[in-house]
């Protein structure tokens, strides 16, 4: 049985494949470089499930840090400008009720005056 089309890998794509859009940048960078090594030093010499999650987290910001992106960061500023968006769209709304309103109001003077 010859099938000559291609299948398609269950997984798209990993995260390393692709060189996400950096948004993390200078001294921001450099911090959670920083304080990534610090937490995990300190999660080490903890232990525990406690020390477990510090060097965890820990990981997280050295990851931030050397690769330059967080996802956490690039979901709030996507969220932020979808709210200035809807903002945009709910001034622009309250500008076309004030005009209707003063159209209802001069029309109403018309036909009573």
């Amino acid at each position: 049985m010859s099938d000559s089309t291609t299948m398609r890998p269950i997984i798209e794509h990993t995260p390393f494949q692709t060189q996400p859009a950096q948004n993390v940048h200078g001294w921001e960078r450099f911090g959670s470089v920083a304080g990534g090594a610090i937490m995990v030093g300190k999660g080490l010499r903890r232990g525990g499930i406690f020390g477990l999650i510090q060097v965890a987290i820990g990981g997280m910001a050295l990851a931030r840090g050397f690769t330059g992106h967080c996802s956490l960061k690039d979901k709030l500023e996507h969220g932020r400008q979808e709210m200035n968006t809807v903002r945009a769209k709910i001034e622009r709304a309250g500008d076309e009720l004030k005009n209707l309103k003063t159209r209802a109001e001069v029309a109403a003077e018309k036909t009573v005056g």
